[in-house]
């Protein structure tokens, strides 16, 4: 249904970074990069997820579907250990559905970043 999204981050290098790290667990590497400031995540060769140096408007929540819990757990441990902020461990949120297993975190401008696997594992 979405094409595709961009937000605007204050550090294009820093996000860059915890993007790669947060994403790799879920498939998605830099797919795209121009003027060493605005790069779009890809899955599968297309880019879907863009980030541009700029001055963030509001931060926003983003949720990436994961193929598994495990992948989730790993979204979580590569996030923190890039800088991101807890908000949320991972594990079932059976108040949104059963089988919703997801976590969160802050990137580094406030964005609340979710990895979310809709399964029974």
């Amino acid at each position: 249904m979405i094409d595709h999204v961009a937000i605007e981050v204050h550090d294009y290098r820093r996000s860059k970074d915890f993007y790669l790290a947060a994403l790799a667990p879920l498939g998605v590497e830099l797919g795209r990069e121009f003027e060493g400031r605005i790069g779009g995540f890809a899955r599968d060769g297309k880019p879907w997820f863009w980030i541009r140096e700029g001055e963030p408007a509001a931060a926003i929540h983003i949720a990436f579907a994961a193929p598994d819990a495990d992948a989730v757990d790993a979204f979580y441990a590569a996030a923190i250990g890039s800088g991101g902020q807890d908000n949320g461990e991972p594990g079932l949120r059976a108040h949104y559905h059963p089988g919703y297993y997801a976590a969160f975190v802050r990137d580094p401008d406030g964005n609340n970043v979710e990895a979310v696997h809709h399964g029974t594992d």
